[in-house]
């Protein structure tokens, strides 16, 4: 059977539910930011549905609601800003002062730890198995894909992942994502493996046709997928880090993060 390990965590139930990352029984010390000017949060505009333009122009998405929702729990509502730049003017907007933060998903990584101070992770991307509804697996899932044709991005972390521990399964690699989706549709295979986030849109897509659904639950595997989304501060404002740790904690104990999480996600990866 599959080995459950400290960096590979198989779902506690085989449907899906809002991701809990945070202890409610830790106890975070509330930061006192009264002597903070301003907090800046520096972000894009082009990554739906974290962030973008609604119809009236207005920045919008899971990232500015989450931004405003760590203000008020900060106390520092009247300090707060959100700014949209190009992806790649971030990192130089925030070391020239012109932001304190950004929130538009880098990478917590050894390289980019020397740049940045980050929060704790507040959203991870799960690897997932999709199938028909009429042949569609419930947990234990490992023993019964024996044998069974599954499809992966070829060259992917992903299909690295399934290798290496999903090794009874027959392993189809297709070139592109949107092959997979195809050859799932059309019986070529009987499952399909990849990211939860971007299956979770293609099962809530005309696209997919309402053919299938998630099988089993959520793998969490930072070694394949990484540590997921977190908040970046200059490497020299590790206390700015910490206290949004505190307030994201907040967040998730009194159910904002679920509200927002449901409300961009109505086809949970979890």
């Amino acid at each position: 059977m599959l080995a459950m390990t400290g960096w590979l965590a198989a779902a506690r139930a085989a449907e899906p539910q809002v991701p809990v990352l945070w202890d409610a029984k830790e106890r975070l010390p509330k930061p006192d930011l009264s002597a903070l000017p301003r907090l800046r949060f520096l972000t894009t505009t082009d990554f739906p549905p974290f962030n973008f333009l609604d119809g009236a122009g207005r920045l919008s998405g899971f990232h500015v609601d989450l931004a405003r929702a760590i203000c008020a729990e900060l106390d520092i509502d009247e300090k707060c800003q959100i700014q949209a730049l190009p992806w790649a003017e971030l990192e130089g907007a925030l070391q020239k002062g012109e932001g304190e933060a950004i929130i538009a998903g880098i990478a917590a990584t050894p390289e980019s730890r020397s740049k940045y101070a980050f929060s704790r992770s507040y959203l991870q991307f799960p690897a997932r198995f999709i199938m028909p509804k009429s042949t569609s697996l419930t947990e234990p899932i490992f023993d019964r894909l024996r044998g069974k044709r599954v499809g992966v991005v070829a060259g992917s972390a992903h299909e690295r992942m399934l290798r290496d521990y999903f090794g009874t399964v027959q392993v189809v690699p297709f070139a592109q994502l949107e092959e997979l989706y195809d050859g799932l549709k059309a019986g070529k295979v009987d499952a399909g493996f990849g990211d939860g986030m971007r299956f979770a849109f293609w099962l809530g897509s005309s696209d997919a046709a309402a053919c299938c659904r998630f099988a089993g639950g959520p793998y969490l595997a930072p070694e394949y997928l990484g540590s997921g989304m977190t908040i970046a501060t200059r490497a020299s404002d590790p206390a700015l880090a910490a206290a949004f740790d505190y307030a994201l904690q907040q967040i998730s104990v009194k159910g904002t993060f679920a509200e927002f999480y449901l409300r961009y996600f109505p086809v949970s990866f979890f």
